[in-house]
């Protein structure tokens, strides 16, 4: 079963596909899905038909069909003919999703590297740079929640270190975050929940 887990409440689910099929066998599992030809890295088009499946796996647990995926202006993809709400996220070879009956959700997965030190001052607030010190993962924890502040919010006019903002935590396997979001002349406490796993993050809103 390529799903790895699925985490359920009686109003939202989240769930993360490890990729170890080819594209033929992810297309079956979405059958009217088709990868953009704009996509021509092979790797990034598992992660979309991946994705794709991971959703319509997770609908199926409600009794849900699963009719597609759209976006909207800003990028934000919503489910074809239906109000649920959904977040996306990959990293090669995982992919995650959330679903929730009604709210704005976001989701994001990342693998901690290197690079996230060097890209640190330019995403990280001076009190989140103090608090990451130079754990990678605990960079990488900064980097998805604000990641999954940004999905929340549904558009890309804020800047990482100003208005997404991420409150210092104790790095453990798992917790809870509080990130605030602002924008237009007020400030949004959004609470997030995370999950430090063997070679990857995942941070996801409450």
């Amino acid at each position: 079963m390529p799903v790895d887990r699925v985490h359920s409440t009686p109003v939202s689910c989240w769930g993360l596909w490890r990729i170890e099929e080819d594209e033929s066998s992810l297309q079956y599992e979405v059958p009217h899905e088709t990868a953009p030809v704009t996509l021509a890295n092979p790797f990034k088009r598992l992660e979309f038909l991946a994705g794709r499946a991971l959703i319509k796996t997770l609908l199926e647990g409600w009794e849900f069909p699963y009719q597609g995926i759209t976006k909207d202006a800003y990028g934000k993809p919503f489910l074809t003919g239906s109000s649920i709400q959904i977040s996306l996220s990959h990293s090669y070879p995982y992919v995650a999703a959330i679903l929730h009956r009604s709210k704005n959700v976001g989701i994001d997965l990342e693998q901690p590297k290197e690079k996230l030190l060097r890209i640190a001052p330019r995403i990280l607030a001076p009190q989140e740079l103090q608090d990451a010190g130079t754990d990678v993962v605990k960079h990488c924890v900064y980097w998805c929640a604000k990641e999954t502040l940004i999905k929340i919010y549904g558009r890309k006019d804020l800047t990482l270190a100003h208005n997404l903002l991420v409150s210092p935590f104790e790095l453990s396997q798992n917790g809870h975050l509080v990130g605030r979001i602002l924008a237009n002349d007020k400030e949004t406490a959004i609470p997030l929940i995370y999950y430090v796993s063997d070679g990857f993050v995942v941070v996801i809103s409450a």
